[in-house]
């Protein structure tokens, strides 16, 4: 993908569906340019507002989807915008399951204009079932006591404190706005379920053995829709380290009636799955979420949890990860 990038809001409502987008915009704001809205849309991400000729005069490249829409899909009432951003001179992006090069007038478009489809959610490669066996190198995954409570933030906070202190670390992304992000990964939700494990094994082979590997979790062990790509990801992983990622004022799962498990029972669940290909995996700090909560709030929360749970406890975006990155550091790995 060629940057500068003009993000794409649709006519969507709520700030939860811009997630790409504002992924994008807090990790590559230097990449991001402007954002083009439909009427309609009451999302704003800071940027902006561009028409598609202002953003081709200022340089853009490519208009990027930065939706996240339940399904997934393309919506009929953004095809015209998108199809005019192919005419105008820009490629196009997503990473919805929805392929942007399965809507026809978009790819008979793309064809005539000499334009690019990048449809980062579809693997362009076969996988196969994991293994198991040992890799070396060490790895850290982001796990969750829920869905969108942080893993991918946490992660990318973790692989950017690790480098400042020389450590070396890569972020592993497995979902569609960590590969924008990060410009390569494995959208694991559109893998196989037999193959899951085995994409993570590929996203994250053999390296040096003080090279950190850390891994963007997905979906969450507790959620009966979610848990089977948590699963496979812990599995092929194989981690060393794990991070619970938790929203503390969240009292049921994402979209059901089913109630956030404690603390406790995430940590423990977690721990025994991972020790199915990494019995010395250990938990080494807790990511908070506390975007609905005051500064104080914030702050109190994180203290008790870390006496509760006995780990490093902070919020990424307003706490860093140091607390985190000094307990691991202090281990014997």
């Amino acid at each position: 993908m060629h940057g500068p990038y003009l993000l794409f809001l649709g006519d969507i409502t709520e700030p939860s569906a811009a997630k790409t987008g504002a992924g994008l915009r807090e990790w590559r704001s230097e990449l991001c340019i402007g954002q083009l809205r439909l009427p309609g849309c009451k999302v704003d991400l800071g940027l902006p507002d561009l028409s598609l000729e202002q953003a081709v005069a200022a340089g853009a490249r490519t208009l990027v989807v930065g939706i996240v829409n339940v399904g997934g899909f393309i919506a009929e009432t953004w095809i015209p915008t998108l199809k005019s951003a192919l005419e105008a001179g820009l490629d196009l992006a997503a990473g919805l399951h929805h392929r942007l090069a399965d809507v026809p007038v978009l790819s008979e478009t793309a064809s005539r204009s000499g334009r690019v489809l990048y449809d980062v959610r579809q693997p362009t490669q076969a996988f196969r079932p994991g293994t198991g066996e040992k890799r070396s190198g060490l790895r850290l995954l982001t796990v969750g006591t829920d869905c969108v409570v942080g893993k991918k933030y946490t992660a990318l906070s973790l692989e950017r404190a690790l480098r400042y202190r020389r450590v070396k670390a890569d972020f592993r992304a497995t979902g569609q706005t960590g590969i924008l992000i990060s410009g390569r990964g494995v959208a694991v939700d559109a893998v196989i379920a037999d193959f899951i494990s085995g994409a993570a094994e590929w996203l994250s082979p053999a390296n040096e053995p003080d090279h950190w590997d850390i891994i963007e979790g997905q979906g969450c062990l507790h959620h009966p829709a979610y848990a089977g790509v948590t699963l496979g990801l812990i599995h092929g992983s194989q981690p060393d380290a794990l991070v619970l990622c938790h929203e503390p004022i969240r009292t049921h799962l994402l979209g059901l009636q089913y109630p956030t498990p404690s603390l406790g029972e995430a940590i423990e669940a977690n721990l025994a799955a991972a020790r199915l290909t990494n019995p010395r995996v250990r938990m080494v700090g807790i990511s908070i979420n506390t975007s609905r909560m005051t500064a104080s709030e914030a702050g109190a929360v994180a203290e008790r949890i870390g006496a509760e749970t006995g780990l490093p406890c902070c919020d990424p975006l307003r706490h860093g990860v140091d607390r985190i990155v000094d307990y691991m550091m202090a281990l014997t790995w």
